[in-house]
């Protein structure tokens, strides 16, 4: 689709956050970084990468993720947030997400988005 030809594999996008309270989990003893907020930073750098590029009255919304949760990231850890666009199909996104403490890989995966009209 023409509409969406800006968007081509191999664009990056990132995001460098610190670890606080609220992206912390409640039920473990020491506070570390929640899956579900993982996925949830993981899913926005993605949807800011395209977000620019689409035309008014267009957004993304995330139909799958495929992650795994590999190390902690400890209260007040700085953590970096990276996704690549892997596919582009017409509305079809297929992204690469990662997120790392310095060297350590703290989770990583695979993430789709489609284009809608709001």
């Amino acid at each position: 689709m023409a509409e969406f030809e800006q968007i081509t594999p191999g664009m990056t996008n990132e995001r460098v956050v610190t670890v606080e309270e609220k992206l912390t989990v409640s039920h473990t003893k020491v506070p570390v970084l929640g899956t579900p907020m993982m996925v949830g930073l993981m899913e926005s750098v993605a949807k800011d990468l395209i977000q620019p590029l689409l035309l008014p009255g267009f957004t993304t919304v995330g139909f799958e993720v495929n992650i795994r949760h590999r190390a902690p990231a400890f209260l007040g850890a700085q953590i970096r947030i990276w996704t690549k666009v892997l596919e582009a199909d017409g509305r079809k996104l297929l992204f690469e997400v990662r997120v790392t403490e310095g060297d350590k890989v703290i989770g990583e995966g695979l993430h789709r988005r489609t284009i809608i009209p709001v």
